[in-house]
Formats: C-alpha cells, sequence, structure tokens
C-alpha cells in the first residue's frame, strides 16, 4: 500500500508538472501581456510554482514579497516613482538610476521578477519556461535597449536577493523542530496527521518594516481554564455550539477561505492529499482583481502588489511571533479530551499554534493596505477560488471581505473568536504601518 501511494503522488506529481510547463507556454502565447497584464501573469505563475513545490504560508509570504518588490523597483525609474525598498529594512540603497529613455521597464520588470522567484523556489524549470517564452516577445526591440533592461533587472535582483540572503530563512531552515510536551491547554500536533509544527522559529526572520517581531505583540489569549463560567470556557463552548449549527451558507464561508495548501484525506487505508493555494496566493489573486476593477496602470498596480505582499510577509512574522508565545491548544485538541472524544471541525486544522489566527493577522494587513489603495466601500467579485473549488463569491467591499475571513475560522472550528479578532486588529497596525510609508 505504501509503494502505491507513492506512486500516486508522483505520477501526479508529474502530470502537475506537464501541465504547468504547457499552460505556461499556451498563457505567453495567447496573452498580450504590457503593461499591468504582465505582472499579474508573473504572479500568477509564481502562485503555480508554490502550489506545486507545497510551500507553507509563511514561506509563501516571503516569495510573493521579495518578487513584487523586484518587480516595482524595476519599473520605478521609468516612472519616475519612489523607491519602496529605499524605505525598508535591509536593503542596500540604488546608487545610480537607469536613463529611463534606455529603459522598456516590462522587460526590466519581468527578468527581476523572474530572476529573484528562481532563485528562491524549488520549480526552478517552470520559471525558466517562462522566461524563455516571454523574452521572446522582446526580440524585435532595439538591442541596446534590451542589454540596457535586462541588466538594470539583474541589478535590482541582485539588491533583493542580498537582502533574502540575510533575512535569516537560511538560519531557521537548522534549527531543531518545536518539542511538544503535553503540558495542560497547551498546542499539541492535531488529527488526522498529526504533523509537526509548521516553522516555529519564523519570528527569527527579519521584518520589513517592523523594527521587531513584537512590535504589534496582541494582549494575552484568554488563560486555559475549563471552569464553567470562565472565557476560555465561554469561547470554547461557542465554538462547539456553532459547529454542531452550521447551515450550508457558514460551511460555504469557512471552505471558500480554507486556503490550506496540503489538505490530506483519510478513506479508510487510502490517504491522498489536494494541493490548494495559500492564503497570501489568495489575497494576490483579489489584488489583481481589484487592479483590474479600477484599471489601475503598471506602476500603480506594481506599488500595490509590493506593498501588500510586504504587509502580509511581515503579518506572518507577526503572527507567529505570538503563536508560540502563547502556544494555545487548538479547538480539536481541548473539545476531543473534555466534551466529545468524536468531534472533527469542518476544515482540517493546521500544524501550528491557535492564537492568533494567522489568516486574520495578514488579512488585516492586506486590507488596510488595500482600503488605503481602493478607499472604503469598494466592491469586487472574487473569483480566486474557481479553478480549486469552482466557487466565487461577490463583497460590497474590501472590509466587508475580511470579516467573512475572519468569521470563516470560527465556522470551520479551528480559531475562538479572540483570536480572530485580536488578530485582524493586529493586522490592521502592521498595514497602517505601510500606509505611512512615502509615495
Amino acid at each position: 500500500m505504501k509503494s502505491n501511494r507513492i506512486s500516486i503522488f508522483l505520477i501526479a506529481a508529474i502530470a502537475f508538472s506537464l501541465l504547468l510547463n504547457i499552460s505556461c507556454k499556451n498563457d505567453v502565447q495567447n496573452t498580450s501581456l504590457k503593461g499591468a497584464a504582465l505582472q499579474h501573469f508573473l504572479v500568477g505563475k509564481l502562485t503555480e510554482a508554490i502550489i506545486y513545490d507545497i510551500y507553507s504560508p509563511p514561506v509563501a509570504s516571503r516569495l510573493y514579497a521579495y518578487a513584487n518588490l523586484a518587480y516595482y523597483e524595476a519599473i520605478s525609474p521609468a516612472y519616475s516613482a519612489r523607491s519602496i525598498t529605499n524605505q525598508l529594512k535591509g536593503f542596500d540603497h540604488f546608487k545610480d538610476s537607469p536613463d529611463p529613455k534606455k529603459l522598456n521597464p516590462e522587460l526590466a520588470g519581468l527578468t527581476a521578477f523572474l530572476t529573484v522567484s528562481k532563485k528562491l523556489i524549488f520549480s526552478k524549470d517552470s520559471i525558466n519556461v517562462i522566461e524563455v517564452s516571454l523574452l521572446k516577445e522582446y526580440k524585435n526591440i532595439d538591442q541596446s535597449i534590451f542589454k540596457y533592461s535586462i541588466e538594470w533587472g539583474n541589478k535590482v535582483a541582485a539588491i533583493v536577493l542580498k537582502r533574502a540572503a540575510n533575512d535569516h530563512y537560511k538560519i531557521t531552515r537548522g534549527l531543531p523542530r518545536y518539542s511538544v510536551f503535553g503540558e495542560e491547554g497547551k498546542w499539541q500536533q492535531t488529527p488526522p496527521d498529526y504533523a509537526d509544527a509548521t516553522e516555529p522559529h519564523w519570528n527569527k526572520i527579519i521584518p520589513l518594516l517592523m523594527d521587531s517581531a513584537a512590535q504589534f505583540k496582541p494582549s494575552p489569549p484568554p488563560a486555559f481554564n475549563m471552569r464553567k463560567g470562565s472565557v476560555y470556557y465561554k469561547e470554547l463552548m461557542e465554538l462547539y455550539t456553532t459547529s454542531n449549527q452550521l447551515t450550508a451558507t457558514h460551511d460555504t464561508i469557512a471552505k471558500y477561505w480554507d486556503d490550506n495548501p496540503f489538505v490530506t484525506e483519510h478513506k479508510g487505508h487510502l490517504t491522498f492529499a489536494n494541493k490548494k493555494t495559500t492564503p497570501v496566493g489568495h489575497w494576490m489573486g483579489i489584488v489583481e482583481i481589484l487592479c483590474n476593477t479600477a484599471k489601475k496602470d503598471a506602476i500603480a498596480t506594481a506599488e500595490i502588489y509590493a506593498l501588500a505582499s510586504s504587509a502580509i510577509f511581515d503579518g506572518f512574522i507577526s503572527s507567529w511571533d505570538e503563536k508560540f508565545r502563547s502556544l494555545t491548544a487548538r479547538p480539536v485538541t481541548v473539545i476531543r479530551k473534555y466534551i466529545s472524544s468524536e468531534w472533527s471541525p469542518i476544515l482540517q486544522t493546521p500544524p501550528f499554534p491557535e492564537y492568533p489566527s494567522g489568516h486574520s493577522v495578514i488579512s488585516g494587513a492586506a486590507s488596510t493596505v488595500l482600503i488605503h489603495q481602493f478607499g472604503k466601500g469598494f466592491a469586487f467579485h472574487d473569483t480566486t477560488e474557481k479553478k480549486y473549488l469552482n466557487l466565487e463569491r461577490s463583497f460590497s467591499s474590501i472590509e466587508a471581505a475580511t470579516e467573512e475571513i475572519g468569521i470563516s475560522r470560527f465556522y470551520g472550528g479551528i480559531h475562538f473568536m479572540s483570536a480572530i479578532t485580536k488578530g485582524r486588529e493586529q493586522g490592521m497596525k502592521i498595514g497602517q504601518l505601510y500606509n505611512q510609508l512615502k509615495r
């Protein structure tokens, strides 16, 4: 059975890889990739690579942030736009600006984006396919402009990659796994896979704008206390009671925002997995939809991608810092021990501590940046999950979508309400920090 399982996963992986390469070729050949459309395409292909490689949400946030910052910095001189990385931490400043008259911003942008992406991800072949196909689109431009733009894109990529090489990511790869001691009320591995904790040392990653991982440290979660009438017990029973009264709408909301990159299904002796986008990938899809709805041009789109993905990057560092400080047990652990041994949430519980809700933190950060860019009450139709779940939803505002993201974790049975509300507040503070950058 084990060998059959491995074979199934191997065949699926090969098939997905072939489809990904074919998709890359067809998309480049059949799409006019000019202006903002080029970056939307590149971000979409990075999302496909991230799904294929099964990156955890925190690691995915790092990939999106560095790639999008590289794209913005590469095209910004052509638009006389202010540098973002010069206002962030750990980046070398650009000593010389390129001559805008000699620069093709799209060629420079795709060079920077793809060079950074190739360096940071596993699926380099899929990025190579994209690069070769895209560069053919520029074979007829002036060769001096071609060379100048490539050189500038590579220079930007080098500065971004130098920062990435020194952000402590490599150090965290060699640190020990999180040890579980079975302490009452503290996090333990959860069913069905009882997987090790994801990125327990992520708070050691150097933030892009925050002064430290703990800059926006939230108030502690309710103390574990199974006495009836305690704050903790009330929250626990609120979640348990709601889980037994879910409607079809609640179920849809929970699953729509699940964004778990690797969900396993257990059917008897058979185990298989579904790959999906991460919470970051979902927000990147929303950025594309918002920018297209508002008809944002190339430089405005690049700025929005860069700021939103950077705020999300810091959001994960901030969230994970508190998660592995408070080490709160997940609902499934406590409910199965004290209330119902057969209870399961409708969403598979991710393998890391409960408080705060990471999705709420990064959504608070992203939405605060996006509301600043698009205004309050900006309606949109989200089709990001159509390719994965065949679902789409409409929202009256970015604020409404953010509220639904939060409550989805409660309906899903994986977060208490305090983790959601405090997490969103935590993320909003990060977003407000990014809104103070000079533009």
